[in-house]
């Protein structure tokens, strides 16, 4: 049967659509943000536990003092391990794409509930929308918003529309029929039979539907985290791509919280504002001793509760902001006057250690850097929009020759700041008789028939699939077992330490050489072409809207002795404290930042 072009198709799609209406992706883009700001601005002023005390005050009206307690509790417990700010921008994201779902759901299940047309037309795509995988949603996303949030919400409302509008069309439906042709019976009319019959009698549904809205919101926003919309999301795919098992387990526990969180008090309220639910609490009996537990206060004495609280935390940040300003960098040193910069970068070791060296750099010459970690794929995309300024570990012309082919139009290359470095395979020493490439023909029983591989974005997996393994007719012997460089370190130590033979994708320089004792295999039919450079790369312009930072960089270099002593300073510090194993190599390193960033006096 002949391949239906259907992938050829959709990208078509998406390229015209991207191509003719740039100008409305760039509307909804920038009120999209727009929400987003200052729903984040909000929630991330107050002290975090004075928040927390504001929403258990809510979880008390809501749902009476044990859940306050456990609530603040819990929202305390996110602050001790240091994950509020993201888990604040999480929330910030799920309330904003919350309230646009809805706004768009709403309606339709309403229609859809009153029109069966309309309800037969929607069913088979809201089917797709509701079981497409998630990850797919990031694509279009991307290349229409770029990274960031932005592509993160609109994600979270293709993926959490579906639900809204199902349990809105089914709570209109499951209304009583004779109460509404009783309704018409006395002449009201069809828009106030919908708002003072139907609506309130299908709220519980409806409520419930909110619930389902927020909840798959909320998991949508995980997933988010690999284009760079933050939040726990990030912090979740940065414990992935690391095997970090610390902050894996804290960002899950804080996304287990605000999640409980969230769909404990939607719950709530749908009891409180619907008649229905009302009754229904009122109606359930009360134990012997649970006045207290079953005590809710009036939503004036919660109101007041809350602005009390509010009050308390604005006044706090406005004194502390009065009295605490942070050092500036002033002088010739302040170049930057506090512009911003975004870093983008994949968690490649030389990649995190460099862009967090230029980060500290930038700050010390009055710029405002931000970083964040990508995928490799979202990174030059990004990259290539704008969106991000520049990153520091694109492997050329060799590992990431693929990207470089297909957004060389819209980057800047400025330069090489170290090489040459290579690509290859590597088994520990105790594997004997395997000491090239060729020698893995015939052995894939001793391997498992398995090769441990890193990013599956990541430019060597690409020419490991494509062109090695076929040179040496090992493409149906072995299978590349794609992950994170983190993983395959992981496993890399576990198979040392049990003795067992094992083969790993691996690059020059690099740290585990130092660790483990290894071998490199050789490579004589040269598959893996010449060694790379690593280039900074950047986007187009990048250079004339900023010439000093790009004069800069494409002076920089380091050699081999001060790669591997930052990476391994880097690695010292541990995850989340990548700067200061930076400042602590700068200490080691006295004058760094005026050779690498020299001002003129």
């Amino acid at each position: 049967m002949p391949r239906i072009p259907l992938g050829d198709w959709a990208d078509s799609t998406v390229n015209f659509l991207r191509d003719h209406f740039s100008g409305l992706f760039d509307v909804i883009s920038s009120i999209v943000s727009g929400m987003y700001d200052g729903v984040d601005k909000v929630l991330t002023g107050p002290q975090p536990l004075l928040l927390a005390g504001i929403l258990a005050v809510l979880a008390l009206w809501l749902r009476g003092p044990l859940a306050a307690v456990l609530a603040f509790a819990g929202f305390a417990l996110i602050d001790s391990v240091q994950q509020w700010h993201q888990a604040m921008d999480t929330l910030s994201l799920v309330l904003v794409a919350t309230v646009v779902t809805l706004v768009v759901a709403l309606p339709l299940g309403v229609w859809a509930a009153r029109n069966r047309t309309v309800s037969a037309v929607l069913r088979p795509v809201l089917d797709l929308m509701q079981t497409m995988p998630a990850f797919v949603y990031l694509i279009p996303g991307i290349f229409f918003f770029g990274v960031g949030v932005v592509p993160g919400i609109i994600a979270c409302i293709v993926f959490a529309l579906a639900p809204g509008v199902r349990m809105t069309e089914l709570g209109i439906r499951q209304v009583d029929a004779e109460l509404v042709e009783a309704a018409e019976a006395f002449g009201t009319p069809p828009g106030r039979t919908l708002l003072r019959v139907q609506i309130p009698l299908a709220l519980p549904t409806i409520m419930a539907g909110v619930n389902q809205v927020i909840m798959l919101g909320l998991s949508m926003v995980v997933v988010a985290g690999m284009v760079g919309s933050g939040g726990l999301g990030q912090s979740v795919f940065t414990a992935i791509s690391q095997v970090d098992i610390g902050l894996g387990f804290e960002g899950g526990v804080s996304v287990v919280i605000l999640a409980m969180y969230l769909d404990r008090m939607t719950g709530a309220l749908g009891g409180r504002v619907s008649a229905v639910g009302r009754r229904a609490a009122a109606a359930l009996p009360r134990r012997t001793g649970g006045r207290v537990l079953a005590y809710r206060p009036q939503a004036s004495v919660a109101m007041v509760g809350v602005v009390v609280l509010a009050l308390v935390a604005g006044g706090m940040s406005v004194f502390a902001g009065s009295g605490t300003a942070e050092a500036k960098v002033s002088g010739k040193d302040d170049v930057g006057k506090g512009r911003a910069v975004d870093i983008g970068y994949i968690p490649w070791d030389e990649g995190v250690a460099s862009t967090f060296l230029w980060q500290e750099i930038l700050k010390e010459r009055g710029f405002a850097p931000k970083v964040t970690q990508y995928d490799v794929g979202a990174l030059y995309t990004g990259m290539s929009a704008g969106k991000i300024d520049f990153e520091t570990d694109s492997w050329l012309p060799t590992t990431h020759a693929s990207y470089w082919a297909k957004y060389r139009s819209s980057l800047e290359d400025l330069g090489s700041w170290y090489g040459p470095t290579s690509l290859e395979l590597s088994v520990p020493s105790y594997v004997k008789d395997v000491n090239s490439l060729a020698d893995l023909k015939g052995k894939g029983g001793e391997f498992k028939g398995r090769i441990i591989g890193i990013e599956p974005g990541a430019g060597e997996m690409k020419l490991l699939n494509d062109t090695v393994l076929p040179k040496y007719g090992l493409q149906n012997e072995y299978k590349v077992v794609a992950g994170s460089t983190a993983s395959m370190l992981a496993q890399l130590d576990r198979s040392i330490k049990a003795k067992e033979p094992v083969v790993v994708t691996l690059w020059s320089p690099h740290w585990a050489y130092n660790t483990h004792d290894l071998k490199k295999l050789a490579d004589p039919e040269q598959a893996w072409g010449s060694g790379d450079g690593i280039h900074l790369l950047a986007h187009k312009g990048f250079s004339a809207k900023e010439p000093q930072v790009a004069k800069w960089l494409k002076a920089f270099h380091l050699t081999e002795t001060q790669l591997t002593s930052l990476e391994a300073s880097v690695q010292q510090a541990g995850q989340g404290h990548e700067q200061q194993g930076v400042t602590a190599w700068m200490k080691k390193n006295p004058g760094i930042v005026d050779k690498l960033a020299p001002v003129g006096s």
